[in-house]
């Protein structure tokens, strides 16, 4: 057994740094949780200004360095934790790390998302362990839970609020009725957002959540590729008003994995959800991830999803379940994700999803309209539910039709819009929004 755990850390940003803080401040807590000392031997940032940044938390000058192969190759480090970011170096860090036997601690969604099978059959293939909790939710104990707790049973579906920059924004929308680009500067200016935010507003870090969620839950990578992903940046605050306000709506970016008839569905795109439903209910920066299993039935998961101490807690905790397997001797006998390289998934295209949808036409008001409209969904099998039409307002002849659907196909649907779209009377590509019906 190892009296002391070392540890390595790669990246000094603002999670490594809360790394350092949070195993500081509670360190009898998760010695006594790891059954095992841990110490931090080599922190390493390509700044060497971050050196100061240990003198806050009394650890020595010489710990940090601006080689990662110092932490690489020191025999002594146990694990290494990557929080850099990106796909590179960091991928070569973390295939190096567990080549060399060493275990891994990663928050790093978009390079697991990419390289699944490769690290995980790597680590394997070398006895080591990669643990992955802050990859995704943040503090949210979400990776655990689907791996280990739920694992009896066959998951049905995950709904997803991943991300909270994009919750911030759609919140600000919805609550203070302003138009996205205000939201998106609010959420820049409270730090919730990047200046260039692209990767959470067009849904891809989202994505790359799902993507890891969905491969913990099958055994088997799914890429993201196969991931459909749709942004917010589209979106209009009136839908979000005439959703709420007409039918009952609210409009989150849900991530969205649906498991059944020998295919699954995961998809990214706004979506409305009724108010009642306890998604509807997480607002600003919060995530929350809203699992079904055919045993346990429904849970949710709920909390901060990113930031330093967030993220920090759930780095930490796999420190600690890796701190009590190192120091007991079993690290590595067993694999910590199941990956098989050779399964394959059947994802279903987004064409061949079945749902409810909101849909906006704008057309002029004049008798025969809404007719034409009804008939061309009709045609293309897609039955309207309700209907809320504004009325007639002087010198502003465009006025909104604003429909709900019956359970639809997603490519009859466009069909259907494509050919309303093309007649005279329509003023504007019309709108389309899915809906997710969630009993509670």
């Amino acid at each position: 057994m190892k009296k002391v755990i070392n540890l390595g850390l790669i990246g000094l940003g603002t999670v490594g740094e809360g790394v350092i803080k949070l195993l500081k401040k509670n360190s009898s807590i998760i010695e006594r949780k790891a059954g095992t000392g841990i110490r931090i031997r080599k922190v390493c940032d390509l700044d060497p200004r971050k050196r100061k940044v240990l003198k806050k938390y009394n650890l020595k000058p010489e710990v940090f360095t601006v080689k990662a192969g110092e932490v690489l190759n020191d025999k002594d480090i146990d694990i290494v934790i990557e929080l850099i970011g990106g796909y590179e170096p960091a991928g070569k860090y973390i295939l190096e790390a567990v080549r060399k036997g060493k275990h891994v601690v990663t928050a790093n969604k978009a390079l697991l998302a990419r390289r699944w099978p490769e690290i995980f059959s790597e680590a394997a293939r070398h006895n080591a362990l990669v643990y992955i909790e802050g990859s995704a939710g943040g503090g949210i104990p979400v990776i655990q839970s689907l791996n280990e707790g739920l694992s009896a049973n066959r998951i049905k579906s995950v709904l997803g609020i991943l991300n909270g920059t994009t919750n911030y924004i759609l919140t600000k929308m919805s609550k203070e009725n302003i138009s996205f680009k205000k939201a998106l500067k609010k959420a820049q200016e409270k730090g919730f957002a990047e200046a260039d935010a692209k990767y959470d507003i067009n849904g891809i870090d989202a994505a790359n959540k799902l993507v890891i969620l969905g491969s913990i839950i099958f055994g088997a990578h799914i890429k993201p590729s196969e991931v459909y992903c749709e942004g917010i940046g589209k979106i209009m605050r009136e839908d979000i008003g005439y959703a709420y306000n007409e039918f009952g709506y609210v409009l989150k970016l849900l991530a969205i994995l649906k498991s059944g008839g020998g295919a699954i569905e995961v998809r990214v795109h706004p979506t409305l959800v009724p108010r009642g439903h306890l998604l509807s209910s997480v607002d600003d920066e919060y995530n929350a991830v809203y699992v079904e299993g055919d045993a346990v039935g429904k849970t949710m998961y709920y909390g901060r999803g990113a930031g330093m101490m967030p993220t920090a807690s759930a780095v930490v905790s796999d420190i600690i379940y890796l701190s009590k397997n190192i120091h007991n001797n079993i690290a590595g006998r067993a694999p910590y994700i199941l990956c098989d390289p050779k399964r394959k998934l059947k994802v279903l295209d987004i064409n061949d999803i079945r749902t409810r949808y909101y849909i906006r036409i704008t057309s002029v008001d004049k008798p025969g309209v809404l007719s034409r409209i009804s008939g061309a969904l009709g045609k293309h099998n897609v039955s309207i539910a309700s209907v809320y039409q504004m009325a007639y307002v002087k010198q502003k002849r465009d006025v909104p039709i604003i429909m709900v659907t019956h359970l639809a196909r997603e490519g009859d649907i466009k069909k259907a819009l494509s050919e309303i779209d093309r007649l005279s009377m329509v003023k504007k590509k019309s709108i389309l929004i899915r809906i997710e019906d969630l009993d509670e």
